[in-house]
């Protein structure tokens, strides 16, 4: 049996945190993302360009009254690569039988 390849963009713990994060959500602003994940703003901010660049994410930078906000929403294509990499982990798992 070959193994799937694994999302190498998908496959770091902070993206994948993200990932997860949004597909259970509409939205998410930066600083629920970097409470719930724990980052640090400058490595959630990198994180965030990645998964932007791949398109599996969208971010939309406005205010909050007088406060700078980024949301940050799943995209059709983020939702397909996490449920193939979900698809594909369990491969791997199931591998042992």
């Amino acid at each position: 049996m070959m193994f799937p390849a694994l999302d190498p963009l998908l496959h770091s713990e902070l993206r994948l945190a993200v990932i997860s994060l949004l597909i259970s959500v509409d939205e998410a602003d930066f600083t629920y993302i970097k409470e719930l994940t724990g980052a640090t703003s400058g490595n959630l901010s990198v994180q965030i360009d990645k998964l932007t660049a791949a398109g599996y994410i969208t971010v939309e930078k406005g205010f909050k009254g007088k406060m700078p906000r980024t949301t940050c929403r799943i995209t059709p294509s983020g939702i397909e690569a996490f449920r193939d990499y979900v698809k594909a982990l369990k491969k791997y798992i199931s591998a042992r039988k």
